[in-house]
């Protein structure tokens, strides 16, 4: 009865167990988004900035909520991205902030915006209003 036990119900637990695992990209709670630097194209390296402003983060927690985002899909683009975006999640005092980088593409005419998560191996899509909105936060601050 021990060895039917040891065959049989142990892989049934260890595959259960694994199939209830949180697998979803981007599984964090925008709310608790504390701060965005943002480090702009090559050409002009060195310049980073840091959103912390609580309206602005308001309105990019919106925006990154709004993302179509298309998984286990290595993508790669034909120029280097316009912006890098690391964005700093705090979901508890006691453990450190969750770093999450974005690659970033403004489209032609702000008609869309391409964002790869190299980490999470996925990008996503942004509509015409949400790129306007992130474009204006991120470029122009």
């Amino acid at each position: 009865m021990k060895s039917f036990m040891k065959i049989f119900v142990f892989p049934i637990l260890i595959v259960a167990l694994i199939g209830c695992t949180n697998s979803e990209t981007n599984q964090f709670d925008p709310n608790d988004l504390t701060r965005i630097d943002v480090q702009f194209a090559e050409e002009k390296i060195g310049d980073t900035k840091t959103i912390m402003e609580e309206e602005k983060l308001k309105m990019l927690r919106g925006v990154f909520s709004n993302i179509v985002w298309q998984e286990n899909v290595k993508a790669q683009m034909a120029r280097k991205e316009d912006v890098k975006a690391t964005l700093f999640y705090k979901a508890d005092q006691n453990l450190p902030e969750r770093l999450v980088e974005y690659y970033i593409w403004f489209n032609e005419n702000d008609v869309s915006t391409t964002i790869i998560d190299r980490e999470n191996n996925s990008y996503g899509t942004l509509p015409t209003e949400d790129t306007k909105i992130l474009k204006d936060i991120l470029l122009n601050n």
